[in-house]
């Protein structure tokens, strides 16, 4: 029988995305996607009164270590990033990020939290459907580099 290793537990705290969070946001999106938001995409959403964004960081050093990116548009919200940097994954930085962005939600009132996945993201897809996600429907062809279909998830309230 194989050892099993723990990951080793790790804090981090939720804050709101600052200028200083930017450099390591924009690295864990290179790391992460093959379209990656650029440290300027990021930066204009510091300015963005629809934006909504919070960011997991080590408390001792400050390093943002992952976040969650979401729209603010009347009565519902829509989630356009949420990305952990890939040495800190499966370390409940994902779920704290959503559980803070649906604490958002309640706290505002809103009717609906709405996402877009790649079809083939089966992580994040069960990391959605924990929380009551449903899939609402296909965007066929919606992703490039690889060409994929897109899944439409929905959270109501």
């Amino acid at each position: 029988m194989a050892d099993i290793q723990a990951v080793p537990h790790i804090n981090f705290v939720i804050t709101n995305m600052q200028t200083e969070h930017l450099d390591d946001l924009a690295e864990i999106e290179k790391l992460t996607f093959s379209r990656p938001w650029s440290y300027d995409a990021l930066a204009e959403e510091l300015q963005n009164p629809l934006a909504v964004f919070f960011v997991a960081k080590l408390p001792e050093t400050g390093r943002a270590v992952g976040y969650l990116g979401m729209h603010h548009i009347l009565n519902e919200g829509s989630i356009s990033n949420i990305v952990v940097h890939p040495d800190y994954q499966r370390q409940g930085i994902a779920s704290a990020l959503m559980h803070k962005a649906i604490k958002y939600v309640k706290t505002n009132r809103l009717t609906r939290l709405t996402l877009e996945v790649r079809v083939s993201n089966t992580p994040a897809i069960a990391l959605y459907k924990r929380f009551g996600f449903e899939c609402d429907g296909i965007r066929p062809g919606f992703y490039d580099s690889p060409k994929e279909d897109a899944a439409i998830y929905s959270l109501y309230f």
